[in-house]
């Protein structure tokens, strides 16, 4: 695919060879926080919490898949499991946490297929050392093409903010697309996020 998306590019999701993309991950990579005190630096333990809301096409929300509820129904999508430090000892170059979608096997009522990112202990995303989105064709152990990516530690849109969407995957004439997203809300929990994507996204 060689796809580097910015933000609000929308994609068809084919492979080079024109079939399509039937597997999709969200990895998620950041750091706990440097606090410099009188004793020296310790670290802070950091919680975000990647998820994914399954919509219809009312824009209702049928399964909200995150830390409390690791996979859908039918198992077409997954979640890694909660890292609740970050990575303590420097980046290690691997994603916190892990969504993968499964689109041959997501129930036919599903149209959209949300993918939110929220600070749990309300930690600004601009104060988490390299905080990353990737969105990638693979699986959690072989990325083979990454296809949008956030760099959210270093892009001052998201300072300040402790909740973004990251994307939206969505059906039109059964094929699967993607809209790169990537802005930040003003949400503080992950139910107002599941809200505002519904308003404002689909």
């Amino acid at each position: 695919m060689a796809i580097n998306l910015q933000k609000g590019q929308r994609i068809n999701l084919k492979k080079e060879n024109g079939s399509a993309l039937t597997q999709a991950c969200v990895g998620i990579n950041w750091g706990a926080i440097e606090k410099k005190g009188i004793f020296g630096t310790k670290k802070e333990a950091v919680d975000l919490d990647g998820s994914c809301i399954l919509y219809d096409s009312n824009k209702n929300a049928t399964e909200v898949i995150y830390f409390g509820n690791l996979r859908s129904r039918n198992g077409a999508v997954k979640h890694s499991g909660d890292d609740l430090t970050g990575d303590v000892n420097g980046d290690d170059g691997l994603d916190n946490e892990v969504i993968t979608v499964d689109f041959s096997q997501l129930e036919p009522n599903v149209e959209h297929v949300a993918l939110v990112l929220n600070s749990y202990k309300g930690q600004d995303f601009g104060t988490i050392p390299f905080a990353s989105i990737r969105i990638y064709e693979g699986t959690p152990t072989n990325v083979r093409e990454v296809f949008a990516k956030y760099d959210v530690a270093n892009d001052a849109s998201f300072s300040g903010h402790v909740a973004m969407v990251m994307g939206v995957f969505y059906k039109r004439n059964g094929e699967w697309k993607f809209n790169a997203i990537g802005d930040p809300t003003s949400d503080r929990k992950l139910e107002q996020t599941i809200q505002t994507v519904q308003q404002n996204y689909l």
